[in-house]
């Protein structure tokens, strides 16, 4: 099984993607909770060069609500991760894909809504 939901776009910049990822994350009613810029920190923390790579944090609140209510412990897995990387010819977008994600916990209600959160996941990844 694949762990994440992909797409390639060609001849894009970063910050154009990154852009248009979080208007799709907010009109698919998630907000973007963290953010790691992991091509600056490597930088600073190992002195080493690498293309753009972002890590946006994702979280649609009513989702979440759901599936702590569900398993309490599952906010150890949250929130959804969107990468944004540097490829040649263009940004690779990739979701986690929830479902994937949340098969140590055996629980099929909140596979459910893992289900439920993929299917939003990859609207988001689709209309970016």
């Amino acid at each position: 099984m694949t762990y994440t939901i992909n797409r390639m776009i060609s001849g894009a910049g970063i910050d154009d993607i990154d852009a248009r990822t979080r208007e799709a994350l907010a009109n698919h009613g998630f907000g973007v909770l963290t953010e790691i810029d992991v091509k600056a920190t490597m930088q600073k923390k190992l002195d080493v060069e690498m293309p753009g790579y972002r890590i946006l944090g994702a979280c649609n609140p009513k989702m979440a609500h759901q599936a702590i209510g569900i398993e309490p412990r599952v906010g150890a897995m949250l929130p959804c991760n969107v990468i944004l990387r540097e490829v040649e010819g263009g940004v690779e977008v990739s979701a986690i894909d929830p479902v994937a994600s949340m098969q140590a916990i055996e629980n099929t209600d909140l596979t459910a809504v893992a289900g439920q959160v993929r299917d939003m996941l990859a609207q988001v990844v689709k209309s970016v």
